[in-house]
């Protein structure tokens, strides 16, 4: 099936910065196999490199966030790259235009765009917005990410579902949130364990409705940012505004008492799109890596941060681990909440800025030391997800992105060995369309067996 964007923009107007070089979206869906490889894949790898991001049938889409999601995908089996396809996920907007508000203060969970992430729990591949349910793709082998169709846990869970869940290494749960807007509560907490059941809802006490993308999980705690971008309906482009007078602070729930306390601690007003990892250190601290910007005010770049939580003092020390720019933050997920030294980072400038991230950064946390690739003149990475060599968390792997070429208007699935990202490529995979800018994804690699 494909589908074309059901308006075109005049020739004689200029799109908006969203819809314009290869932020614009592409209009079809396509399949091809036996990709050409320059370099090696590592045989190791065999499954999926799936990348979510907004792709509007619309021409007349609003703003970056708002594209119907479009998911590219890249098999990988046996040192060969098999086939590359795209799809949009057919959610309810797509198909019938059905909207996540109808005007009267209620929403359609079940609408949305589906744009943002694209992960696996239980069984099940999730493509993910924070604004609404997730929604269920199939990727087994020899599928072409057909959509499933909504999934809410069995009718189980009533808020919509941030599109940056966590799941424990340990206990294989999956934790998450769902943030409101129109009426409280405006924060709520969610658990499903390792079979994918939804076992933990409650409702968080916060002040307001605030925009608040992603959170931390450790092996002991959960920790959430309600951070000062308000909910504000009449805002032009996106429906908050920047208020440093809210305040910002970070929530401390303890895992073992899900519907116990939470405890606030203040920081300094900021805001963080994106956590790197959190772990617990001893019984009182509690240690956080973010990309952070100073404001979303303007043009502050993002740059990454520590965050040390001191709870027997209630207090919380912030320090800058670096000043390269950089978003987009990931690990090895096999040690998500646990000490990991190494963490990945896209060089990015501050949004709006017309300026393009054109370099991957390896941070060492143990050493503060920072390894960085350039990918040359206008070559662009996404982020980059990692994709292990081996059992051992925290072990070799490599790196996985697509890189888009502004020279040739074309698209790279690029592997790099995380161990030593400074060498460059060792295998890079021409694919047969360009892959327009987007958020987030991961590498799944087939089920043992």
């Amino acid at each position: 099936m494909t589908a074309t964007p059901s308006t075109a923009v005049s020739e004689s107007t200029a799109p908006p910065p969203h819809l314009a070089g290869n932020f614009a979206p592409v209009t079809d869906e396509l399949t091809a196999y036996d990709l050409p490889v320059a370099g090696t894949i590592p045989p190791e790898l065999t499954g999926w490199y799936l990348r979510n991001g907004p792709n509007p049938q619309d021409a007349a889409s609003r703003h970056w966030f708002f594209g119907d999601g479009m998911v590219h995908g890249v098999r990988l089996e046996g040192g060969r790259a098999v086939s590359y396809r795209n799809r949009w996920v057919r959610t309810s907007t797509f198909t019938d235009g059905i909207r996540l508000g109808d005007g009267s203060g209620r929403s359609n969970l079940a609408a949305g765009v589906a744009n943002t992430h694209v992960v696996r729990h239980a069984g099940r591949t999730l493509a993910l917005v924070e604004s609404s349910f997730p929604y269920e793709i199939d990727c087994r082998p020899g599928h072409e990410l057909e959509t499933v169709g909504p999934h809410d846990f069995g009718g189980r869970l009533a808020t919509a579902m941030t599109a940056h869940p966590k799941t424990c290494p340990t206990t294989g749960e999956l934790h998450f949130f769902g943030y409101g807007r129109s009426s409280g509560p405006y924060l709520t907490y969610h658990r499903a364990d390792a079979a994918g059941e939804l076992v933990v809802s409650r409702p968080i006490d916060v002040p307001g409705a605030t925009m608040m993308h992603d959170f931390h999980l450790t092996a002991r705690h959960v920790i959430f940012m309600d951070l000062p971008m308000v909910h504000d309906r009449d805002h032009a482009g996106m429906p908050y505004r920047w208020d440093p007078e809210y305040g910002a602070r970070l929530g401390v729930l303890r895992r073992d008492d899900p519907h116990g306390e939470v405890r606030w601690l203040e920081i300094d007003p900021c805001y963080v799109f994106h956590s790197l990892n959190a772990h617990d250190d001893g019984d009182q601290r509690i240690v956080l890596y973010v990309s952070r910007y100073a404001t979303l005010a303007g043009h502050a770049p993002p740059c990454l941060w520590r965050w040390t939580i001191d709870l027997a003092a209630g207090t919380v020390a912030e320090e800058q681990i670096d000043d390269q720019m950089g978003e987009f933050p990931r690990i090895d997920d096999r040690l998500a909440g646990l000490p990991a030294r190494f963490g990945h980072v896209t060089a990015a400038e501050a949004p709006g800025t017309g300026a393009i991230p054109g370099a991957l950064l390896r941070y060492d946390l143990r050493t503060g030391g920072v390894a960085r690739y350039d990918f040359g003149p206008g070559r662009t990475p996404g982020e980059a997800a990692f994709a292990p060599a081996d059992d051992r968390p925290g072990g070799p792997g490599w790196l996985i992105t697509y890189v888009y070429d502004a020279t040739t208007d074309t698209s790279d699935l690029v592997i790099l060995d995380a161990e030593d990202i400074t060498v460059g490529p060792v295998a890079t995979v021409s694919l047969p369309r360009r892959v327009p800018y987007g958020f987030h994804g991961n590498w799944l690699s087939d089920p043992a067996g």
